[in-house]
């Protein structure tokens, strides 16, 4: 890492003290002064509680499949900053990053912009000067009053929507999905995934104000999944014995959703053969999620009660039994909430602090699992959680590693070399 980048990052990541700042006024603004590099690309906008990442990692594999230069813009990142930024999967160099910090940042200043809306211009004037001719944008928090707001997208995805950051978007399902559902635009296209009947309601009824079509599961596209295998059809497009990599029936649901809006586009003309489609799909990868590492070592960044509950289902789905689970959470997450589900599954925990500035005390996580009669410990770091993990478990016995995606993060760079860390296709 260069000294100008490491500075570079020093100022990006000084721009969090200013918080989460919900509105668009900011971002427009910033936008106008960089000459709205966002009106020269063709917007894919998606919005959602979980899954948003993976799908945009499979749409962005379907475009480069296709030939088609597209822009990938996600958050957090697991490693590096330059994750958060690619074309064409590559994500974006150091030495851009700080050639448009440099840019970015006189304009920056006098609006005192927040990191996601610094970072969310950075992406776009990317794009634009990558010569991008899409860019597929995953919401950071909600939807309505996000700096990402602020496109006319072409199309909008809705990945499955749960109870997430209540104290910025609501208490109730209805609520939080009043929130995603402030990405829609006039007119146009919404595919949704699976809903609960309270999120759907929601979403019909925007759908029908701004008159726009509202393409859904299981009505308008499904899919089928066995033996490893996963089929779709819908919107004139039927694909079988498609092999994903990406394990789990959440991220059958994911894959799904991003090969309706490939066989969307491509009524709509866009040039995706159907090869493009079987291959991007095939070649997703989405690092720290159901991710398997040699020697019975899982990780999955579940960070909220909804990704919690995916994991155990898969925990069961797979029968498996007697995990040591190394966990640690972010200090806003609802730790018993998010914790029970994975109890049933667990011989014995590891609580500990995932690398950021404020988490649930690793104390907290102890009793909980020691309530379910689990034998349990805390320690200072996840490097001494997982080495007190490792010399536990017996042989065949799985090590968990889930609970915050900074944890997951820091497992990865502790078990793989660094060549491994940042692909998200094969």
């Amino acid at each position: 890492m260069s000294d100008s980048y490491r500075a570079t990052l020093d100022y990006l990541y000084s721009l969090q003290l200013f918080g989460i700042k919900l509105g668009l006024e900011n971002i427009r603004e910033l936008l106008e002064r960089i000459g709205n590099p966002q009106r020269e690309l063709r917007i894919i906008h998606i919005a959602g509680t979980n899954g948003k990442g993976s799908t945009a990692a499979a749409l962005a594999n379907i475009f480069s499949a296709a030939g088609i230069r597209a822009g990938l813009y996600t958050s957090p990142h697991l490693h590096s900053f330059t994750e958060r930024v690619r074309v064409d999967t590559r994500q974006i160099t150091e030495a851009e990053v700080v050639t448009l910090t440099k840019e970015l940042r006189p304009y920056a200043e006098k609006l005192r912009t927040t990191f996601f809306e610094f970072t969310t211009a950075l992406a776009l004037l990317h794009f634009q000067r990558s010569n991008a001719e899409w860019a597929i944008l995953e919401t950071g928090l909600g939807g309505r009053l996000d700096a990402t707001n602020v496109v006319d997208p072409e199309l909008c995805l809705i990945t499955p929507i749960a109870l997430d950051h209540t104290a910025f978007l609501g208490t109730s399902l209805a609520e939080v999905a009043a929130e995603k559902a402030g990405i829609f635009k006039p007119g146009v296209a919404v595919i949704s995934a699976r809903q609960e009947p309270e999120v759907d309601a929601v979403l019909h009824a925007k759908s029908v104000v701004l008159k726009l079509p509202l393409l859904q599961a299981g009505r308008d596209y499904n899919w089928q999944a066995a033996a490893g295998q996963l089929s779709f059809q819908g919107l004139n497009c039927e694909l079988t014995r498609l092999r994903p990599k990406l394990p789990g029936v959440h991220q059958q649901q994911n894959l799904a959703l991003a090969l309706a809006a490939a066989a969307y586009l491509r009524q709509a003309g866009v040039a995706i053969p159907e090869s493009a489609l079987r291959q991007g799909v095939e070649q997703t990868r989405w690092p720290g999620r159901l991710e398997w590492l040699a020697e019975n070592i899982l990780l999955d960044g579940a960070h909220n009660p909804a990704g919690a509950e995916v994991l155990a289902d898969y925990l069961k789905q797979r029968k498996l039994r007697d995990l040591h689970l190394v966990v640690g959470l972010k200090a806003d997450k609802q730790a018993e909430k998010l914790l029970v589900p994975l109890l049933p599954f667990v011989s014995r925990l590891y609580a500990t602090r995932p690398p950021v500035d404020k988490s649930v005390p690793p104390e907290k996580l102890v009793q909980l699992a020691r309530k379910s009669g689990i034998l349990a410990a805390e320690y200072a770091d996840p490097a001494a959680a997982i080495a007190a993990a490792l010399q536990n478990r017996t042989a065949g016995q799985t090590l968990l590693v889930a609970g915050s995606l900074f944890l997951v993060a820091a497992a990865r760079e502790h078990f793989l070399p660094t060549a491994e860390l940042l692909s998200i296709s094969d």
